[in-house]
């Protein structure tokens, strides 16, 4: 029960730390390099202090992560997974026209997005428009 609390506890203070630190990508940034790098040399000096060798640390660190599934993930990412399934070219095997056309091809989905994005965006105004126009109106409670 107190562990479910603390767990709860943590998660929301996440959500209102991220939602604060996202308006500042640079500090959020720092903050997360800085809490990396004295994680990994936390664990190094544990790794120190109870005398693992560095044979049995590699062996340990790879059973580790093997086991839940983010060995592949940490070394080489998912894009590059996805990449090769698909059959797509490195970008050092790709030569410029084929790298500008895959630009052009997602700056017109960006843009495609943008619209859909606006029209949204209109309607949605022209229903809160609507939903105040009501109210004002006393036909909504």
């Amino acid at each position: 029960m107190l562990i479910k609390k603390v767990v709860k506890f943590f998660d929301k203070l996440e959500d209102k730390i991220r939602a604060k630190l996202s308006h500042y990508p640079i500090i959020y940034a720092l903050l997360g390099g800085i809490g990396v790098v004295l994680f990994w040399r936390g664990v190094w000096h544990i790794a120190d202090e109870i005398n693992i060798g560095s044979t049995a640390s590699f062996i340990l660190g790879v059973v580790i992560l093997l086991t839940t599934g983010v060995f592949v993930s940490a070394f080489i990412g998912n894009k590059l997974i996805i990449s090769g399934l698909s059959g797509k070219k490195k970008l050092a095997e790709k030569d410029v026209s084929e790298i500008e056309t895959e630009l052009e091809t997602e700056e017109e989905q960006i843009k495609n997005i943008q619209n859909i994005l606006n029209k949204v965006e209109t309607k949605v105004s022209h229903l809160d428009d609507d939903i105040h126009k009501n109210k004002n109106n006393g036909l909504t409670n």
